[in-house]
């Protein structure tokens, strides 16, 4: 964990986060640039935590010297996602922080996902009552590991950057809580996990 200041907000990354959908959005988008033409590596999903879908299809298609329409195959993949749903589960234990505060402290989830799909989780797992706010990709129009995300939920939860944690799990939405001068727990390294 990084920086010092009291804690009067917490702010939670979704996928990968409060749910195990990572592997899940990985099938995903597999399917999905396979049906175009794109063999989408599983170590560099992993390394683009955080970016929204349509700039990881402009910067595929760019590689491949290809034209894609982005918002589109950015549905296409929703949309496989969406119908993997019934197998997401969430991620008990950072739940459980989000269940425990809930009422005491500010919260919000902040999250590179499109609306909808970051909706559809919450929903899915039971909270999406939880969260004062709830910012993502259309919210911002930069993203992990540009802090705006973050800096967007603690302006809506009024709260101040340095007094807000962040629970993230990847390298990216670290960094992102880091340039926004906030708190940071990287739940890949949750202890016993």
């Amino acid at each position: 964990m990084t920086g010092s200041g009291e804690v009067q907000a917490l702010i939670f990354d979704c996928d990968g986060t409060l749910t195990d959908s990572m592997p899940i959005h990985y099938r995903s988008w597999r399917a999905t640039m396979l049906l175009h033409g794109i063999d989408f590596a599983e170590d560099r999903f992993y390394a683009l935590g955080g970016v929204p879908s349509k700039t990881i299809i402009e910067m595929l298609a760019a590689e491949k010297s290809m034209e894609l329409n982005a918002a589109a195959v950015a549905d296409q993949k929703e949309a496989a996602f969406l119908d993997l749903l019934h197998e997401l589960q969430p991620l008990a234990h950072i739940l459980d922080i989000a269940r425990q505060n809930r009422g005491k402290l500010k919260m919000a989830v902040a999250s590179g996902g499109t609306r909808p799909v970051i909706l559809a989780q919450l929903e899915h797992i039971g909270c999406a009552d939880w969260f004062d706010t709830i910012v993502t990709a259309e919210d911002t129009t930069r993203h992990k590991p540009d802090p705006d995300c973050f800096l967007e939920a603690a302006r809506r939860l009024g709260v101040p950057p340095a007094e807000c944690r962040v629970y993230e799990d990847a390298d990216l939405g670290i960094e992102a809580a880091r340039r926004a001068g906030m708190q940071c727990v990287d739940v890949r390294k949750w202890p016993g996990e």
